[in-house]
């Protein structure tokens, strides 16, 4: 029996998502991306779920988009126009994560990196462990993080962000909290209880009172460019000659062209 991509569990106040894909890292297959869609909404008409943890299984939190899948689309010219449908479909669950009524919480059990980071960003509080890695490689595979820019920018400074995303490099959970990126960092064994008890603490705000502020935070920080606009950004670079380049020299674990 295969496994659910996503599983979904009612604890305390909290509704806990679990991305399940372990053997993958936790990376953004198309069947993940819409499996993550269904439990965040689901999360968000559930009565008994006052916020939302977001985790992963095994290793890393999520290692971003499944580049695996993406080689296999941009290859063949009869599925490369899925891209574009792709990008609009992560920018979607972005959006309902950040825009969602109640609070979020991610619990960052190991790696996120690219879009995982972008998962992470797009959460209102976030803890994790001492050994998870943050950053933004998408450059250095002719790639370009365009959906997750604003919510990072939300996070950090100016300057910090343009080191993430222009050298590609990632950076420590310790250096992660100095720049504002996380919240916290508490040892793996108590991550989860670390996240439930912040759940219980936001679940004595009103609901009501609790989703107005969040509407007026995400108000209040102005978004120059269009997610449309974000989500077409990140798919173009995906039909180049360099994005090809880029994602063969990454299997074949050698140094891109352009090096």
């Amino acid at each position: 029996m295969t496994p659910d991509l996503v599983t979904y569990h009612p604890h305390g106040p909290a509704a806990v998502v679990t991305i399940n894909r372990p053997d993958k890292r936790n990376a953004l297959s198309r069947a993940l991306i819409a499996a993550l869609t269904a439990a965040f909404r689901k999360a968000a008409d559930d009565p008994a779920a006052r916020c939302v943890i977001l985790t992963g299984s095994g290793p890393a939190f999520c290692a971003g988009m499944d580049l695996d899948e993406l080689r296999g689309t941009v290859e063949n010219a009869a599925e490369a126009e899925l891209v574009w449908d792709d990008a609009a479909k992560l920018s979607a669950l972005y959006s309902l994560i950040y825009e969602l009524p109640k609070p979020t919480i991610a619990a960052v059990n190991g790696a996120a990196v690219a879009g995982g980071a972008g998962l992470m960003t797009v959460c209102d509080l976030a803890v994790s462990v001492p050994t998870a890695k943050f950053g933004y490689p998408e450059v250095r595979r002719g790639l370009v993080a365009a959906m997750v820019m604003p919510h990072l920018l939300r996070h950090v400074g100016e300057r910090a962000a343009r080191w993430m995303l222009l050298a590609g490099e990632l950076i420590d959970a310790a250096e992660a909290l100095r720049i504002g990126l996380i919240n916290a960092i508490v040892p793996p064994e108590q991550l989860m209880s670390s996240a439930e008890a912040w759940a219980k603490l936001l679940a004595e705000g009103g609901p009501k009172a609790l989703a107005t502020t969040k509407d007026l935070l995400r108000r209040c920080s102005v978004q120059a460019v269009p997610v449309a606009e974000l989500a077409n950004a990140s798919a173009e670079p995906r039909l180049t000659d360099e994005c090809r380049g880029g994602l063969t020299a990454f299997f074949d674990k050698r140094p891109t062209p352009w090096v």
